[in-house]
């Protein structure tokens, strides 16, 4: 049992950890979306679809709302739950 919570525990805060690290490699940045960048071309497809703007609410205008603010407290409760309940879950299953 107690490899269970160690694993639970790793995979909770490694998904709370990993999310931004993830948002930003793909371009979803601070600053902006990153140039040359997965981010860049999920906008362009975004942009053509909808007639040439990003609609607010979509999920790259999501994204990048992440990448500047970074995610709500609740969110990370929520993303930190699923890593934990995943890992967990995977640990009990080697046992």
């Amino acid at each position: 049992m107690p490899g269970v919570i160690i694993g639970a525990a790793i995979g909770g805060a490694l998904a709370v950890i990993a999310a931004p690290i993830a948002l930003g490699t793909m371009g979803f940045t601070g600053a902006g979306i990153a140039a040359a960048s997965i981010a860049v071309n999920m906008m362009s497809a975004a942009a053509i679809a909808n007639g040439g703007g990003v609609a607010a609410g979509s999920l790259v205008a999501t994204l990048q709302s992440v990448g500047v603010a970074g995610l709500s407290t609740s969110s990370n409760i929520i993303l930190g739950s699923v890593g934990a309940g995943s890992v967990g879950a995977a640990v009990m299953a080697l046992l």
